[in-house]
């Protein structure tokens, strides 16, 4: 990406986020005049459902494949706090813009027959140069912001960055917007090769 391409990115991006925080601002004077605002930090039905109905195809790894996704082959998980399992990533998506119905990674874990089964999605949207993480700029799902950073690779290459996963494939019994799902495990990938 070029300097001139980036700077154009970051005009455009401030502009919309300069709108979204307007339509923000009009929407939260209404919720308190009206006082029926609710500050879940769940995703919107709207978005969640369009989100999932929109990724439900790549419950098939060929769809994810034949969409630009590519294996990393190792399966990520904690041990006190679940797992992420496997990410498929599509590269050329990551950059300064979040678009909901193009995640950057899709989430899968391995069943008892070694086959992929599709749990969730994760955003990861690139800081334009000069904008602050913890600014206005810091994009957000349905009102729920981004973790700061979050993706090891670009963190050790001093990227700055934004990530999301939403688990919207399978529950998280500790929230939808959590890195780690206690209902994921890499047991069963153990022996599996892609």
């Amino acid at each position: 990406m070029t300097t001139q391409s980036i700077n154009q990115v970051t005009e455009g991006s401030h502009m919309k986020s300069h709108r979204i925080i307007s339509h923000r601002v009009i929407a939260l004077a209404a919720c308190g005049l009206l006082a029926a605002c609710d500050s879940s930090t769940e995703p919107q039905p709207d978005l969640a459902a369009q989100v999932r109905s929109e990724t439900a195809r790549f419950s098939a790894t060929s769809a994810a494949i034949e969409a630009g996704y590519e294996l990393e082959d190792h399966c990520v998980a904690h041990p006190d706090l679940g797992g992420m399992g496997y990410h498929w990533v599509n590269g050329p998506l990551i950059d300064t813009e979040f678009e909901a119905m193009r995640p950057e990674a899709l989430l899968y874990e391995r069943d008892g027959n070694g086959e992929f089964q599709l749990t969730g999605v994760e955003y990861i949207v690139i800081a334009a140069p000069g904008v602050a993480l913890d600014g206005p700029a810091r994009p957000d799902f349905d009102g729920h912001p981004f973790d700061i950073g979050g993706v090891p690779p670009l963190a050790d290459a001093g990227v700055p960055h934004w990530s999301l996963h939403v688990w919207l494939h399978k529950d998280n019994p500790n929230g939808v917007f959590l890195p780690f799902n206690p209902s994921v495990s890499c047991a069963m990938s153990e022996g599996h090769s892609h």
